[in-house]
Parts: C-alpha cells; sequence; structure tokens
C-alpha cells in the first residue's frame, strides 16, 4: 500500500468525504463535483489526482484501514461490474464491501453511501409494462415526454413504477452482490448506528448517451450521478437508513424517483426522451 500524506483540511468547516473507485465513471464525476465544497480523499487501486490518495486493494482490511482516519463520510462505488467471473466479484463486491464497512465503523465515519444498481430487481424486466418500456413500444411515452419537457414535476407516470417497496428480483451475481450490500448497510446501521444511504443508480457510461433502447429508458448521466451523491452526502445527520432509486428523468422511465426526492432532495436534470435519439444510430 501507498499513500498520501494526510493533511489537515484548510477549511475545518467541510467534510471529509472518502471516495473508493473515485477513477472510475461516477467516481471521478462525484468527486470533483464533491471537491468544490467538502475534502475529498479518494481509495483506489491507482492515484487519482488531484485528490488525496490511498491507493490500496479494499479486498485487504489491514491496507486500506489508513484511508478512513478522520472521514465523515464514505460514498463507496468501487466495485466490478457484472461481466467479472463470481470467484472476482465475491473477492471484490462482497468481501471488499465487507471490508469497506468494517473499516468505516472502526474509524467513526458517520456516514456510509453505498453504490447499489437498478439490476436488483432485473427479474421484472420481462413483465409487463416494463418489458415495453425497455423496448420503448409503449404507446404512452409520447405524451410522457411532452409532459416531462413541459416542465411536469411529479415524477409520475401512467404505467407501474418499480419502488423500493417491491421484492428484489436479482437475475445475475453482481445483483446479487448488490442486494447483500444494501442488507450489510441495513445491518451496519442497525447495529452501528451508522447512517447508510443505498442508492440503486440507473445506466451511467463513458459517452454519457444511451447505446441501446433498454439503456435509454434506464439511462442516468455523469451529473445527474453526481448531484445524487453530493445530495446524499449533504443529507441532515436524521437520515438514517434509506434506499432508493436513481436515474435520469427518462420518459420511458419505470423506476420511482420519489424516494430519493423525499430523502435527499434528488432532482434529474437529464432525460432521454426519444429512441432512437433523433440523429443517432439506432441500438438493439
Amino acid at each position: 500500500m501507498t499513500s498520501a500524506r494526510m493533511m489537515p483540511p484548510a477549511n475545518p468547516g467541510r467534510r471529509t468525504v472518502l471516495v473508493t473507485g473515485a477513477s472510475g465513471l461516477i467516481g471521478a464525476a462525484a468527486a470533483h463535483d464533491l471537491s468544490a465544497t467538502h475534502r475529498v480523499r479518494a481509495l483506489n487501486r491507482r492515484a487519482s489526482p488531484p485528490f488525496e490518495t490511498v491507493q490500496a486493494d479494499i479486498a485487504d482490511l489491514d491496507a486500506i484501514r489508513p484511508a478512513f482516519e478522520g472521514v465523515h463520510t464514505v460514498v463507496h462505488l468501487s466495485a466490478l461490474l457484472i461481466e467479472a467471473t463470481e470467484a472476482e466479484l465475491t473477492r471484490v463486491n462482497l468481501v471488499g464491501t465487507q471490508n469497506v464497512f468494517a473499516a468505516a465503523a472502526a474509524a467513526g465515519v458517520r456516514r456510509i453511501i453505498f453504490a447499489s444498481s437498478g439490476s436488483v430487481m432485473g427479474g421484472y424486466h420481462g413483465d409487463e409494462p416494463f418489458k415495453s418500456l425497455l423496448q420503448w413500444r409503449d404507446q404512452r411515452i409520447p405524451e410522457v415526454a411532452r409532459r416531462v419537457r413541459a416542465g411536469a414535476d411529479d415524477y409520475g407516470r401512467p404505467w407501474r413504477l418499480i419502488s423500493e417497496r417491491d421484492p428484489v428480483r436479482p437475475t445475475v451475481f453482481y445483483a446479487y452482490t448488490k442486494v447483500a450490500g444494501e442488507a450489510l448497510g441495513r445491518l451496519y446501521h442497525e447495529t452501528k448506528g451508522i447512517s447508510v444511504i443505498c442508492i440503486r443508480f440507473g445506466a451511467v457510461n463513458a459517452q454519457d448517451r444511451p447505446r441501446s433502447a433498454s439503456a435509454a429508458a434506464v439511462f442516468m448521466s455523469r451529473r445527474d450521478a453526481a448531484q445524487v451523491i453530493r445530495k446524499s452526502v449533504e443529507a441532515p445527520d436524521s437520515v438514517g437508513f434509506e434506499t432508493f432509486y436513481a436515474l435520469s428523468d427518462n420518459a420511458a422511465r419505470f423506476r420511482d424517483l420519489e424516494r430519493a426526492r423525499d430523502a435527499v432532495g434528488y432532482r434529474p436534470q437529464d432525460g432521454i426522451m426519444e429512441w432512437p435519439i433523433a440523429g443517432e444510430a439506432r441500438g438493439g
């Protein structure tokens, strides 16, 4: 393990926020956004300039402990994706996440923000109306797009929305690791009193534009991802344990955003209103 020397914050009023996975798509956007108002430290296997970085593998508990010194809030984004093997996912997403929670609790961290995923509900995607919405074949989508463009702010839809109250239905091992992370967050809140916010992110990609119909329905822009993280970091101390969906306000959206709005004040700035997007090639 290598680490940058721990320096005291220039402004004592700022929170020190540790971002794991700060070199990733969401992590980089969140770290830069947070750095405007907070002191950001990164926990990565490689350096994440311009941020103070502790370089360590989250699967090594002893190696990561120094990163948590003096930290108020942890934003845990480090994870392997769906393409990884079950053994790799177990090591990073399960053991690594357990280590992050353990190190945070030992260091007296006040809040942990856990990056979950909308994929925990993947079993619903073959059901109607969600199947048609993922294909952009629901005839009600254009009217929804018109309302959103006109500034409608009720976040409602004329179809059933999947909410946090619906049972999880993971269909791949990656999604299972996210369900497990949420349960671990509940455990640490109940037994350690740590504020834990689990965010079920939409689909974020390097192009910041969806490349398929299904991705367009669950799309999340990088600035919306950064916003919900910042809102979660700055949420009142009274927020105990929360789980909610966060994605852009796409016309074909079928995940409920009301809890994200009510719990932390998240209001998406972006959204995909049509598929295919005018002037872009159609995806599958």
